[in-house]
């Protein structure tokens, strides 16, 4: 649990030795990645599909290294759009989330997005619109937010409760009417995701049987059923930071693969995971600056924080740690529980609490892996104006790029 992969402590170490200021830095290691999900797609029933959420790490390096294993991908802006674009992806895309400007609407039709997720009766109105505009039949995905067991709720609960996302099952005979009255919408399947983050197989079992369920129900709402081929469950899947046990990928497969089978009409089924594609690749590398007592309690006080790696807090806990003692020193004695903070002039600026490391010291690298996805890119970089870190993408044969 606690060994760094030889090309990942080689980069931190190049990079340490270019740095003026103590190091803070970010490593990727694009070959553990590409690895990972060949090995993901390989479970993948026939039928089925995988499309990465870019939101989770959309930097050129993760996108151009996913574009040959992926089927597709998911995006949730303009901006995204844009960084698909630059990538030169050739790959489908959707577009989900609320809150669509009519310029992102735009910019996706004129990059012939895949599917667009419609999230309420007004983004029909407005879709119709911008597709009559441009000349474009757009096809479209009703996301909804389906009613569902208290057995199936959590804490980033995205359906199944009050949400801003999708359409209430109430709606869905509305929304299923005004696609098929629109001259320039074709409703092409319908989207559910309602949790992220969800480390239990058992519970996206059920997720899927109750998706498979309604399915028939929902596509018996239209008059043309003909043309509904897709459902998209979304992603969701759970990345354990504490113990770092993997999710059990092929057994879900497996399930879904079991479920698919028993339908006369089965749809084309869709996954668009994020954190599960890119958490395990990345590493946030960073320097101890300080080590201090306060109240009984310990603290080492290191290079960078929460302002470059917001995962910790923004999931609520406490990160797995991998201490590196500086060149030449030969820790001893007992371990001794730590908290690790970054510089912010704050008391939230905590990544870790209670990791039992033996002789700390300024000087020695911490290591947090599983930063590869929800980790540098939802940070907020700006605040207090610290330098942002740099950002290293490890190939085979110790090719790197650099970015930020």
């Amino acid at each position: 649990m606690d060994k760094l992969p030889t090309t990942v402590l080689d980069a931190i170490e190049q990079a340490r030795s270019r740095a003026a200021d103590p190091l803070a830095v970010f490593v990727y290691d694009l070959d553990a990645l590409a690895r990972h999900v060949r090995e993901v797609m390989a479970e993948l029933p026939a039928g089925v599909e995988l499309y990465y959420a870019i939101k989770a790490n959309s930097e050129a390096p993760i996108l151009q290294t996913l574009l040959p294993l992926v089927d597709g991908f998911e995006i949730s802006s303009g901006g995204e759009i844009e960084r698909l674009q630059a990538a030169a992806s050739d790959k489908p895309f959707v577009f989900s989330g609320p809150g669509k400007l009519d310029s992102d609407l735009r910019a996706a039709l004129n990059h012939g997005v895949a599917a667009i997720h419609v999230e309420s009766l007004g983004e029909i109105d407005r879709l119709q619109r911008i597709g009559a505009e441009l000349g474009r039949v757009q096809a479209v995905f009703i996301r909804i937010n389906p009613e569902l067991p208290a057995t199936l709720s959590s804490r980033l609960a995205m359906a199944g409760t009050a949400t801003p996302f999708g359409l209430d099952e109430a709606d869905v005979p509305e929304a299923i009417r005004r696609v098929e009255a629109c001259s320039h919408l074709r409703l092409e399947g319908f989207h559910v995701h309602a949790m992220s983050h969800q480390q239990q197989v058992e519970r996206h079992e059920q997720l899927l049987d109750l998706y498979l369920q309604r399915w028939t129900q929902w596509k018996a709402l239209a008059t043309r059923p003909g043309t509904i081929t897709h459902l998209n469950v979304g992603g969701g899947i759970g990345v354990d930071y504490l113990s770092r046990e993997r999710f059990d990928w092929a057994r879900l497969c497996r399930h879904l693969e079991q479920r698919l089978g028993e339908l006369r009409d089965a749809p084309l089924v869709r996954f668009e995971p994020g954190r599960f594609i890119s958490a395990f690749c990345g590493y946030y590398a960073i320097e101890v600056l300080d080590a201090k007592s306060s109240h009984g309690q310990h603290f080492l006080v290191c290079r960078g924080g929460t302002h470059q790696f917001r995962l910790p807090v923004a999931q609520g806990h406490d990160h797995p740690v991998i201490h590196l003692p500086a060149t030449g020193r030969a820790p001893s004695g007992a371990p001794r529980p730590w908290t690790i903070v970054g510089q912010l002039c704050t008391p939230k600026d905590v990544l870790s609490r209670g990791r039992q490391l033996v002789d700390a010291a300024v000087g020695d690298l911490l290591v947090l892996p599983l930063a590869g996805a929800y980790g540098y890119n939802i940070s907020h970089a700006d605040f207090l104006c610290h330098p942002r870190p740099e950002q290293l993408f490890i190939r085979a044969e110790g090719r790197r790029g650099g970015a930020g």
